[in-house]
Parts: structure tokens; C-alpha cells; sequence
């Protein structure tokens, strides 16, 4: 935590003259230009935030938009929202608003933008305390009309008011909080977020929250644990179908599948990578990986918990529950097959499997690198237990003397050197290059020179067959 006189010193240079500029011109017309919301939250962290949030305050749209127009290209965002974008900075300017109630969902709110409001009315529609913040880049006086700072201090999430009910996604805002920031939630913020259903939210919107869940939050337990207080489970059923399912005490000792998924997602976040896409897969494959328990978990002849097929058993509700957030189906396929194979890497060490099925593996889980991820944090979510891993570091060596650790192998031979071979395209082709394929999975050939050897004597015992 910071006093407020020295926040403003923890942007970055260029940010800081950016806001500060932007509110002297802003002042010299009658106006004042404040940072709010997220950016002083991250200030109040002593982390520099990447863009500003700024709101102009005692001139109209039209007057900020001359103000503007001198040195700045800008886009209008939401002309009912009153809100500008500056064009190649990381800049929203937004005019002080009221927010009222008129329909259903996120989107069910008339706005009336109003210059001169005062910033404690503006800021009660915000959703958290700690939201509710401006802070004067000129100056440095700190606003906190809802006691936000005090409770960032004590790592308490509360709502600023009885309006946060009125948009449903506040609930899902606080999931990712509650993860990021490891928060405990007021309880009067708990009982309200039971009455908000998610009915009305776009998928893309859910997604968004889901996102910063996977991408930045430290404490996911927390952050899914309180999903399931406020009773939003059931709005995911995949995943609420992990609680309680139960696994043998012996190989998970730290409980259910729900428990264990928790477990595994808090190694996760202790191993991200750095690259958000990377990390964006491997953590909804790590997150999805065992939702096919619930539907094989049984108990055996011998008296002991199995759950047999669950990996290609999870593919039907991996799909389901990634479908209830996003329709990207180049997303959908880069983390099912990692669900379908997550237990592979420790069979492929115990059997010693070959090159080929290694690079057969590449090609399907598209790289191994990410699969080996999914496993260590299968593994690592087993309290107490602290299993070693040899299958990890084993087959990223061997995928990388296959050239295949993150990346699957591409055909070497295609169409084109049919045709130069004198084929005519057709029917033909696809068997011819798959037998291809096949024999370049398997070994036979690496280069494109073996690969047309191997290709002609695949055509010469064809034309001797065709003949007798």
C-alpha cells in the first residue's frame, strides 16, 4: 500500500505525462480530468497499471472533444456511455454518468452522462469499493468516498451498493478479484450475489471474466470456491458435477474431484508461462481435465474407487461447459485433446513408447510441451502426496529430439509432389499421402529427399499390384 501523496510517482513516465498533460489542458478550459476505478486500484497496489482510466469532469463531450482534436486521434466507443478512446494509447476518457435500471442483463441500463455530477455519485455505480476510486494526477488527493482503500488493505471485496445487483456480471468480476487479489467477500457482498442469476449475459462477456481467472489469478481455489457459495455452480453443471464425486483415498487424499481440480489449478497458476494463449489452453485443460469422473466413477469388485475412460469420456462435457463460453472452436481444439490425454505422458514412460507414438501423440494433442503441464498438474494436486514426475522431463527430451515439443509434425510429402510425380489429382491422392504420413510418423524417412524415395517405391509396388 502507498499514501496517496506519492501514487501518482508509480506510473510509468510516459503515463504519467500522458495524464498529466491531458489534465492541464483539461483544467485550463474549466474542467478537471481524474484517474479512477482499476488504474488506482492498481496503484493502491504499488503495481503501474498499463493504461488509464480517466474521467472528465466539468465539460460537456463536445468541449472534450476540442480539447482533443489539437494533438489526439480518438475513437467514440459508446456515444450513449460517453466514452473516447485515444488512437495508439492505452487511454479511455470517460464523462461522469448515472446508470439506471430499465431491462434485463448487463445491457438493460439508461444513461444519463452528466459533466457536473458529483464523483461520490458517479463512483456508487461502480461495483466494488475499490473501484471507486480517482485520484488527481496533478495533485495527488486521493477520492475514496466508499472506503475502498481500506478495505484493498485488508483484502476485503465488498459491493459499493444495492445497485450491484443490477448487472449480473459483477458476479463473475468477483470470482476473478477473489483469485487475483486473494480476497475474502463481505458477507452482505455473498448474500447478494445469490440473488443475481447469470440469465442475459453474452457469451464473450463470461468468457472475458473466465479469462483473467485463468490468465491472472493467484488463488483460483478461493476464486472458484466462491462460485460455488453464491451458488453459481449450477450455472456451470460440468463443473458442479465435480463435487463431491468421490476418487480412492490411496492415489487423491486431498479429496473429491472438485477438491483435487482446485488443487490442480493453484499449481497451474504457480507454473504460468508468460505467454497468454499457452497459458489460456493449458489452464482450461487443467481446469476441464477431469470432467469425465463424474460420469465413469464407480466402485470396483475389490472395493476400490475407479473411474475408468474418464479421459475420453470428458470430451462430451469439455465441449458443453467451453460452448457455455465461447464459440472459438480453434479454442475448443487446442484444450479437448489435452482432456482426452492427460494421463498419457506417465503410460508413454512406463511402456517406453517409441518415436512414432510420440509423434503420433504430437499430432493429436498439437504440442507436448502443453500436455506435459496438464499432467504435472494433475499430479501436483494430490496433497499430501507429493509424487515424483520422471514422465515430465522424459518426454519433453524426447519430443524435442523429434523436433515435435511444441509443435505437431507436418506431412513432409504433399499434393504437389504427386503431381510432379505424373499423378492426375483424385480420389487417389488422400490414401497415398497418408500412407505417407504414416510412414514419416513412424521414422522411415525425415527429409523431403527420402521422403520422394520412399513415395516412388510406394507407387512402384502399386503399378506391379495393378498389373498382376
Amino acid at each position: 500500500m502507498s499514501d496517496s501523496s506519492d501514487l501518482i510517482r508509480l506510473l510509468s513516465p510516459d503515463l504519467l505525462e500522458l495524464g498529466r498533460s491531458l489534465a492541464r489542458t483539461f483544467e485550463k478550459a474549466g474542467g478537471n480530468l481524474l484517474i479512477v476505478g482499476g488504474s488506482v486500484r492498481d496503484l493502491l497496489l504499488r503495481e503501474s497499471p498499463k493504461e488509464l482510466d480517466l474521467e472528465a469532469r466539468g465539460l460537456s463531450m463536445e468541449q472534450v472533444k476540442s480539447l482533443l482534436q489539437d494533438g489526439y486521434s480518438f475513437d467514440e466507443v459508446g456515444k450513449a456511455f460517453g466514452v473516447l478512446r485515444i488512437k495508439g494509447q492505452p487511454v479511455e476518457i470517460a464523462l461522469p454518468r448515472t446508470e439506471l435500471k430499465s431491462g434485463s442483463g448487463h445491457k438493460g441500463f439508461s444513461v444519463k452522462v452528466d459533466p457536473h455530477l458529483p464523483f461520490e455519485q458517479a463512483a456508487a455505480r461502480r461495483d466494488f469499493t475499490f473501484n471507486a476510486l480517482a485520484l488527481d494526477p496533478l495533485n495527488g488527493q486521493l477520492q475514496d468516498p466508499f472506503g475502498g482503500g481500506k478495505d484493498l488493505r485488508n483484502r476485503v471485496l465488498r459491493h459499493v451498493g444495492p445497485a450491484f445487483v443490477e448487472d449480473p456480471l459483477r458476479v463473475l468480476r468477483a470470482m476473478q478479484f477473489v483469485a487475483r487479489l486473494d480476497l475474502k467477500v463481505e458477507p452482505e457482498t455473498i448474500r447478494l450475489c445469490r440473488t443475481v442469476s447469470m440469465e442475459g449475459l453474452p457469451e464473450e462477456r463470461i468468457f472475458e471474466e473466465w479469462k483473467k481467472l485463468i490468465l491472472k489469478g493467484k488463488n483460483l481455489t478461493a476464486g472458484l470456491n466462491f462460485l460455488k457459495e453464491v451458488g453459481w455452480l449450477s450455472h456451470f453443471p460440468e463443473l458442479e458435477a465435480l463435487v463431491g464425486c468421490p476418487q480412492d483415498p490411496e492415489w487423491h487424499p486431498e479429496g473429491d474431484v472438485w477438491v483435487h481440480t482446485l488443487h490442480c489449478l493453484d499449481a497451474f497458476a504457480r507454473e504460468r508461462t508468460g505467454n497468454a494463449w499457452e497459458d489460456l489452453v493449458v489452464g482450461f485443460a487443467v481446469l476441464c481435465h477431469d470432467l469425465g469422473k463424474p460420469l465413469t466413477t464407480r466402485l470396483a469388485e475389490d472395493g476400490r474407487i475407479r473411474s475408468p475412460m474418464h479421459e475420453p469420456k470428458g470430451e462430451k462435457p469439455t465441449r458443453t461447459f467451453l460452448s457455455r463460453l465461447t464459440n472459438q472452436v480453434t479454442f475448443h481444439e487446442e484444450v479437448v485433446p489435452l482432456v482426452r490425454r492427460h494421463l498419457t505422458p506417465r503410460i508413454f514412460y512406463q511402456d517406453q513408447a517409441s518415436d512414432g507414438a510420440i509423434r503420433r501423440l504430437a499430432k493429436k494433442v498439437k504440442r507436448i510441451d502443453r500436455l506435459v503441464r496438464v499432467a504435472a498438474a494433475d499430479l501436483a494436486g494430490r496433497p499430501p502426496r507429493k509424487d515424483d514426475f520422471p514422465e515430465g522431463p522424459w518426454l519433453l527430451k524426447r519430443a524435442e529430439e523429434l523436433k515435435v515439443k511444441d509443435s505437431e509434425p507436418r506431412p513432409i510429402l504433399l499434393g504437389r509432389h504427386l503431381i510432379q510425380r505424373g499423378l492426375q489429382p483424385g480420389p487417389e491422392f488422400g490414401p497415398i499421402l497418408e500412407q505417407c504420413f504414416e510412414a514419416q510418423l513412424d521414422g522411415i524417412f525425415e527429409t523431403e529427399k527420402g521422403g520422394l524415395i520412399f513415395l516412388e517405391e510406394l507407387l512402384s509396388k502399386r503399378d506391379s499390384t495393378s498389373i498382376l
